[in-house]
């Protein structure tokens, strides 16, 4: 390791985040040359990951990219080791930069392939290999789990407090903000689906047979049964039906009046939560 000076050492972790030692390592073995010595670190790091590929990541964010006036949108979902990792800036930047990529990009129909892609926040480099300098840096495997884009005007909402939700939407008219304050809405109620002719028919049913039976044990008349019960799903959908449900930031008013009112059509949304699947669509 004779001949690298502790300034081209201090360059080189100044750039790459690496312990001293690991960089004056990778410029020995690159003959002093920077770049032969981040390409090394880099392939040294994925001989690593790749002994580490059978790792359990249980824990994440999803990445979330949404312009209305753009007219893109899109979520991804990434996964590492460690809960301690999620709050990293670098890692929430990671996952907000395969967003944005995703949304702005070609589009990817597999994790390599959006891998592949440019960065936007780390000119020069692909996503892949932002990914594998984070993973020199903390010893963590990450793994992309599941992806979506839309082409369309999108709004979006990434939650990662008490429980980890991610939220797309696609909209038609309105702007950024309300778009945003239907996709918290969703992350915060969990609606089942967009409209009352969405949801699942067998569900309806089973909800319609349970509210029937509980009138007769009231001892209603067979009579005014059918209307009592059509009053009640009224009930059920407004828990359930994403357009009916009151309004978390205003309850005197349904979703679907407040995106009116803005000048907005919710066309669908995307409701995934980590860990979770089936995820909610409508």
């Amino acid at each position: 390791m004779a001949g690298i000076s502790a300034a081209a050492v201090k360059s080189l972790r100044e750039k790459t985040g690496l312990p001293m030692m690991e960089c004056k390592k990778a410029l020995s073995e690159a003959g002093g040359d920077e770049d032969g010595a981040i390409r090394w670190l880099r392939e040294n790091g994925a001989a690593i990951a790749s002994k580490r590929s059978d790792r359990v990541t249980e824990f994440g964010r999803f990445g979330v990219y949404a312009d209305v006036e753009k007219g893109v949108g899109a979520m991804v979902e990434l996964k590492c080791e460690s809960a301690s990792v999620v709050q990293l800036d670098d890692f929430i930047a990671l996952s907000d930069d395969m967003a944005k990529v995703l949304a702005e990009g070609p589009g990817a129909a597999t994790a390599e392939e959006l891998l592949a892609q440019p960065s936007t926040i780390k000119p020069g480099q692909t996503l892949g290999e932002v990914r594998d300098d984070l993973f020199n840096r903390v010893r963590e495997v990450f793994n992309i789990g599941r992806m979506i884009r839309i082409d369309g005007s999108a709004g979006g909402y990434s939650h990662n407090s008490s429980t980890v939700a991610g939220v797309l939407i696609e909209v038609e008219g309105g702007d950024n903000e309300t778009a945003k304050d239907v996709s918290m809405h969703i992350a915060a109620m969990r609606p089942s689906a967009l409209t009352v002719e969405e949801l699942d028919p067998k569900v309806v049913e089973n909800e319609r047979s349970i509210l029937t039976e509980a009138a007769r044990n009231e001892g209603k008349p067979e009579k005014i049964i059918e209307k009592m019960v059509e009053g009640r799903l009224r009930n059920f959908y407004a828990e359930s039906v994403l357009l009916e449900q009151p309004f978390v930031k205003d309850d005197k008013q349904t979703v679907g009046a407040y995106a009116k009112s803005k000048g907005m059509t919710v066309k669908r949304f995307v409701h995934w939560s980590l860990g979770e699947e089936p995820s909610a669509e409508g």
